[in-house]
């Protein structure tokens, strides 16, 4: 295992580089900057920095305003309250006109730990996705998530970025390639082939280890774009091994599994495992008693990879 770094750090990090660089870019945040990492922006450019207290409606509203007067606006706070409460204001005030924002959710998922259910979201890619014209992204790692930022900034129209509060794994170096709608394959196999975004590539990648030595050969490839979806990744690593298994943080209905679930059906159907939370909410723990108890672990994934294989006969 490498360094460890949260995404939210580099997310701090980054945002003061492209303060730099875009003197109209600006930042909002819910009463959480120093959670979000958004402090740090808020030091070196305190006349670009608006807290807006605990209000995300009216955060998303801000923000709107301010994007339809040419600025690059960044509003962030934690994704539970970022997605479900201030929802009908990020589609009807950003997404509906289409506007230069960029939500930019830090405490995704259930390794938010011992905040326990209220605070974890695992339905925020579901309710990001549909929104007409909205990109959402979940970062593999921090070097991921400075890349995904920096496209988000450089590309006009509203994201939706997903981090994460613990330190996680470093998997790439500062070289790796970051594409918009692009899937990356990072292992060969002709097996099985698994789709991972966020701190799930790290367990894909570490479960294609093991299945290696168990002679099952696996394509592992991230997808930290969930939309626009890479479809052509998808229909060639189903055409190549017949057998998908897919992993997130999230709910498996409406994240990365049924992307792919409904590339797959319109296009070449194989046999499909999703791992990720089945219609439960999260509770408080550990991230790590958390990712055993749902079944998010490399242990969870090989166990797939070898029930979607029986399927394959």
């Amino acid at each position: 295992m490498g360094k460890l770094i949260a995404t939210r750090d580099a997310f701090g990090e980054v945002l003061v580089e492209l303060g730099e660089r875009y003197k109209n870019l600006v930042v909002l945040t819910a009463d959480l900057a120093e959670s979000t990492r958004t402090n740090k922006f808020a030091s070196r450019f305190p006349d670009r920095f608006f807290n807006m207290g605990i209000a995300e409606q009216n955060m998303m509203g801000v923000a709107a305003g301010l994007a339809s007067c040419d600025k690059i606006v960044v509003a962030s706070s934690f994704a539970i309250f970022s997605t479900g409460r201030a929802w009908e204001q990020v589609r009807y005030s950003i997404c509906h006109s289409y506007l230069n924002v960029k939500v930019v959710a830090t405490h995704g998922g259930i390794s938010v730990g011992e905040d326990g259910s209220s605070h974890q979201a695992t339905e925020d890619l579901s309710l990001m996705r549909p929104l007409p014209g909205m990109r959402v992204v979940v970062p593999a790692d921090a070097t991921e998530t400075k890349l995904a930022i920096r496209a988000a900034v450089e590309t006009d129209g509203p994201f939706y970025i997903r981090l994460g509060r613990p330190k996680i794994p470093v998997i790439f170096e500062d070289s790796c390639p970051f594409q918009l709608g692009k899937g990356y394959r990072l292992t060969e196999g002709e097996d099985v082939a698994i789709f991972a975004c966020g701190v799930m590539l790290y367990q894909a990648l570490e479960a294609e280890k093991n299945l290696r030595r168990e002679g099952v050969k696996a394509q592992v490839i991230n997808m930290s774009t969930i939309k626009p979806i890479d479809t052509q990744i998808i229909i060639e690593a189903a055409k190549a091994t017949g057998a998908v298994v897919t992993a997130e943080e999230h709910q498996v209905t409406g994240g990365l599994g049924s992307a792919v679930s409904e590339v797959l059906a319109e296009n070449f159907p194989v046999p499909l495992e999703r791992v990720g939370i089945k219609d439960r909410f999260g509770e408080s723990g550990t991230p790590e008693e958390l990712f055993k108890k749902y079944g998010l672990t490399a242990r969870d994934i090989e166990e797939a990879a070898k029930k979607v294989l029986r399927r394959k006969g």
